[in-house]
């Protein structure tokens, strides 16, 4: 049986709005509760990769936290338009070593 799962990204509008025209849903979240909400109404509803900013990913790191430990969604900061807060590259080399059993980023 083959799974098809949905994408999607979450931040603010000048930063995700691109994603659109990628065929990517895009929900749009300011603050850290409707940024909380929205990741868990994803989840809910069958997406499994959900893109978020590293600007709102940092009002909700228990949320992001809360992800990691689950296979699906996965959950994937990438930077806002104003740049990178390196919190999505610093997860990644922390998986990295995770698997690899150092860090060979």
């Amino acid at each position: 049986m083959i799974v098809m799962y949905k994408i999607a990204v979450v931040g603010d509008k000048d930063s995700i709005l691109a994603f659109k025209a990628l065929g990517i849903d895009v929900e749009i979240a300011y603050e850290a509760k409707e940024g909380r909400r929205k990741i868990d109404t994803l989840a809910e509803n069958g997406y499994g990769v959900i893109f978020v900013t590293e600007q709102l990913a940092s009002l909700i790191p228990e949320t992001i936290e809360r992800y990691n430990t689950k296979t699906i969604p996965a959950v994937i900061l990438i930077p806002s338009n104003q740049g990178t807060l390196n919190i999505g590259m610093n997860q990644i080399s922390k998986n990295v070593e995770k698997a690899v059993g150092s860090n060979i980023l």
